[in-house]
């Protein structure tokens, strides 16, 4: 019975289930394009970054650090930090994969997980095969690229209120994902509440606030899952609702 949901999980599904996030995508790329160019990045550097992070907060702190003149120590460790968590989405991810899938493609498709791409595929029954997984990551791959471009090239001609307003489209895209599958799931549910009550804390305890910000999104997102994954582990019967 479960090869039934692996057989589904096609190439061409993978592309459709990407869409979204490339829409999401190419609006957040958009404002990076524009914040990179302004600062003084010629475009070819800016879409050499692009096109090799595809890490949203990741790429955007590491270029600011590179316009106000950062160490590289500096760039090193905040990016690190920053894109330490998808480490933590890529052991999570690796045990839903196909058995079937090589070593060779397991590095390749490891790019492209982001937090989107990770909070779509995982809400996929059964195991993820390495086309769907290309599909999926191929669609938001190109939407990230195709925006940073237009961003760049479009530098100058948007009022200062608009790039301002593009800045949130991130946030928007976040509740976009993981909403839908919160509804129906009581563990994705709790694991977000979990997340939120924590980032309030750190944003608003003293002593807590002066935490970085990339080492509060580790610490929330490894205590909620964790909590989550302990309470309702994937054998329970008990898991959906």
């Amino acid at each position: 019975m479960e090869m039934h949901g692996t057989e589904a999980l096609t190439f061409k599904k993978g592309l459709k289930d990407g869409l979204p996030i490339c829409l999401g995508y190419i609006s957040v790329s958009f404002t990076f394009g524009m914040m990179a160019t302004q600062g003084g990045l010629p475009l070819w550097a800016v879409m050499l970054i692009t096109m090799s992070n595809m890490t949203s907060a990741g790429q955007f702190a590491g270029t600011e650090l590179i316009l106000s003149g950062g160490h590289y120590i500096e760039l090193v460790v905040t990016t690190f930090v920053i894109n330490i968590r998808y480490m933590l989405m890529s052991l999570s991810l690796s045990q839903k994969v196909d058995g079937a899938m090589t070593s060779l493609q397991r590095l390749v498709l490891s790019f492209g997980v982001t937090d989107e791409i990770f909070a779509v595929a995982m809400k996929q029954d059964g195991s993820i095969g390495a086309r769907y997984l290309l599909g999926l990551i191929l669609t938001p791959y190109t939407g990230w690229t195709l925006g940073t471009l237009l961003g760049g090239t479009a530098t100058g001609l948007l009022p200062v209120s608009v790039r301002t307003a593009l800045g949130i489209a991130i946030y928007g895209m976040f509740i976009a994902i993981i909403i839908p599958p919160a509804k129906h799931t009581r563990p994705i549910s709790l694991a977000i509440a979990i997340a939120v009550v924590l980032s309030c804390l750190f944003r608003w305890t003293p002593f807590l606030n002066r935490i970085s910000g990339g080492w509060v999104i580790i610490l929330c997102a490894v205590i909620a899952s964790a909590y989550a994954a302990l309470r309702y582990p994937v054998d329970d019967p008990e898991v959906q609702e």
